[in-house]
């Protein structure tokens, strides 16, 4: 693919097929997220890929201490919760999945089942959690360089037939995922992407969310027109 085709044809994947992926396109992909920008080159990511047993035990983590009711133990800043334009886009997009997959605002069991798919790292094969380290926990060119290279990760993957999704509830657990990924303590877990081969026959996989006009996110100043 060249450029363009993989930024407009990607999007987030939410069904995988059960086929593996290899460590060899795994690196493939790494390699080529690497070369986003960072400041002054700092690169202050790490990437803890998983998959197979252990992955199956942080999942299993996970849920259980939803179903606990344990309080959310991310460790990134969150901020206030979305209000206005912001809040309506989330519930934009998420009335385009829910209304995909056919589940009413009823039911009820089918709402939790689609929560809990994002805390199952929506059953991907592979998981990527990105990490930095805890000493830039105040520098705000982190979380950015972090975020660069998720945009990086993401698209070198589409480039190579896979999927995936960026999320927070893959993480939401924190505990879990660092005991079982053996994330050390003297680093921040950031983010958690899926990752996997796209099952194209899942629904949610057919939504495209929806992008502001150019005209609406940009000012232009100093053009003649």
């Amino acid at each position: 693919m060249d450029y363009d085709e993989v930024v407009l044809g990607r999007r987030s994947i939410r069904g995988y097929r059960p086929d593996p992926v290899s460590r060899e396109i795994i690196e493939e992909v790494l390699r080529l997220a690497m070369r986003a920008p960072s400041s002054y080159n700092s690169q202050p990511y790490y990437f803890h890929v998983i998959m197979g047993e252990p992955l199956e035990r942080i999942r299993a983590g996970n849920v259980k201490r939803i179903r606990e009711g344990c309080p959310d133990a991310r460790e990134f800043r969150t901020g206030q919760a979305f209000t206005g334009v912001h809040r309506e886009r989330q519930v934009t997009v998420a009335k385009q999945l829910l209304g995909a997959m056919g589940i009413a605002r009823e039911d009820e069991r089918g709402r939790e089942d689609w929560v809990l798919r994002g805390f199952r790292q929506f059953d991907a094969p592979v998981c990527i959690i990105i990490t930095y380290d805890r000493l830039l926990s105040d520098s705000d060119d982190t979380a950015f360089d972090c975020g660069a290279v998720a945009t990086a990760l993401v698209h070198a993957a589409w480039s190579r037939g896979l999927g995936t999704v960026i999320n927070s509830q893959g993480i939401m657990q924190s505990p879990v995922v660092r005991e079982v990924a053996e994330i050390p303590e003297d680093r921040v877990i950031m983010k958690s992407i899926a990752l996997g081969w796209p099952d194209m026959s899942f629904a949610a996989n057919a939504v495209v969310s929806e992008r502001r006009g150019v005209d609406e996110a940009a000012t232009f100043v100093g053009f003649d027109t």
